[in-house]
């Protein structure tokens, strides 16, 4: 006879909507982590004055830099909404629901992305 099985426990790991959100808050990590230096350069030219600022700042009219901004925007979103996701976990054992969660946190985050793309920031 075989023992019963949950439906849940037979799924793969990598399958589960919780390794998914793990996965885009680690990927969303370390894409605000490969901005830093360029926000660290956008800080020291301010040091130099402001015409240097200004003419660094010129290089933001760029199509590929406001996209570049806007996946930005997205990924400070993502991460700051998985980590409340993360936090919800921790401290108030909240584990129901994970799929409707994980997408709550990725609409809220990409529908704050979309604000920043319209307000033309």
């Amino acid at each position: 006879m075989r023992a019963a099985v949950r439906p849940g426990l037979t799924r793969a790991p990598h399958r589960r909507p919780g390794f998914a959100a793990a996965l885009v808050h680690r990927l969303s990590g370390i894409a605000l982590a490969l901005f830093l230096p360029m926000h660290f350069i956008a800080l020291g030219t301010a040091l130099q004055g402001a015409d240097r600022l200004d003419s660094f700042l010129g290089l933001t009219h760029n199509g590929f830099v406001r996209t570049a901004e806007w996946g930005l925007v997205c990924a400070l979103a993502v991460h700051m909404a998985l980590g409340l996701r993360v936090l919800a976990i921790e401290w108030l054992s909240y584990r129901e629901r994970t799929a409707i969660v994980v997408s709550g946190c990725l609409a809220s985050a990409f529908a704050v992305g979309l604000l920043f793309l319209l307000s033309g920031a």
